[in-house]
């Protein structure tokens, strides 16, 4: 059997390098078992439309009238999308939606689902109105080489608790997270604070270029999903946390449960004081971490091979065989 290529398209705006997801494979130039990912081929085999916005803003003409009115919901138009498919026919096409079904974009989700059907033979995304619910394929945000994620032992963990996380404050969601970490840190319970774009009344160690640097030194990480209402949704907060052989402390719903090994993460039960006493508590000794070292260790092993997006557009792709 030949092996197929799986060309990429996405809304991310900064997401086009040729090497995407080669990191995720034992094997050069994104090989991984029947499939060669590359995002730019020209005529790829299978095309994946990854978290594709089928609607574009139209540019705003910023007059001085304009400036002084009050700011007027954003207008859209169809992207041509034709262009952008590089021949690839509707039956190798693929729908993948990975962000969260939040309150403020189930409407354009929806928008997107439905004019994905015209060009996508498959369409998922992690809520119950896509055409079919399904948890996102894992990709990770290490550097490290597959091979070394892999192979490799426990790093030494010197600290107790790290969490990586942004200022975002759009929905929310993201405003209930930032208030838990006001919380966290007015408790004076130790921890370490990555991220971008933080407000100015956080404590944080920065922002980083290698998510590793912030994990790896740490018994327990910090997972706090910014979508926890159903049980489809999990991120790359979770695989990013144990493949850095830290005990994720995880909020979020339930798909986890139903994915990874039991004991191989821990329920925070809540983003409130309850919340706080629970870290307080597991993150006064490291004793939780060397209990659930073998259900890490069998996680990590599940999210590389199993979990990882390449072996799930593998499987899609043996289906044509």
């Amino acid at each position: 059997m030949s092996r197929k290529t799986v060309g990429m398209i996405t809304g991310y705006s900064g997401l086009t390098q040729s090497d995407w997801l080669w990191q995720q494979t034992p094997h050069p130039f994104g090989v991984w078992g029947n499939i060669q990912m590359l995002a730019n081929a020209p005529k790829p085999d299978f095309l994946l439309m990854y978290q594709f916005n089928f609607y574009e803003k139209l540019p705003r003409k910023k007059s001085w009238l304009t400036r002084l009115q009050k700011p007027k919901p954003d207008q859209v138009r169809l992207v041509d999308v034709h262009s952008k498919l590089r021949g690839v026919p509707q039956e190798r096409t693929i729908y993948l939606l990975r962000e969260p079904p939040l309150e403020e974009i189930v409407g354009k989700n929806k928008a997107n689902y439905e004019e994905a059907k015209k060009y996508c033979s498959y369409i998922s995304g992690p809520d119950d109105f896509a055409p079919t619910p399904n948890y996102m394929p894992a990709i990770w945000y290490h550097a490290n080489s597959f091979r070394e994620l892999s192979e490799m032992n426990p790093p030494q963990k010197e600290k107790a608790l790290s969490w990586i996380t942004s200022g975002v404050n759009r929905t929310a969601n993201h405003r209930q997270r930032l208030d838990f970490l006001k919380q966290l840190q007015l408790s004076e319970i130790p921890f370490d604070l990555y991220g971008r774009k933080l407000p100015n009344w956080a404590t944080t160690s920065g922002e980083l270029s290698n998510k590793w640097y912030a994990m790896a030194p740490y018994y327990y990480n910090l997972a706090i999903e910014n979508y926890a209402e159903n049980s489809w949704y999990v991120s790359e907060k979770l695989w990013d946390s144990l493949l850095a052989w830290c005990l994720p402390i995880y909020y979020g719903g339930s798909a986890a449960d139903q994915l990874l090994p039991p004991g191989s993460f821990l329920c925070l039960p809540s983003l409130d004081e309850k919340g706080i006493s629970y870290i307080k508590e597991v993150t006064a000794t490291p004793d939780a971490w060397h209990e659930a070292k073998s259900a890490i260790a069998e996680a990590r092993e599940i999210i590389l091979h199993k979990l990882n997006l390449l072996n799930w557009l593998s499987d899609f792709v043996d289906k044509f065989s």
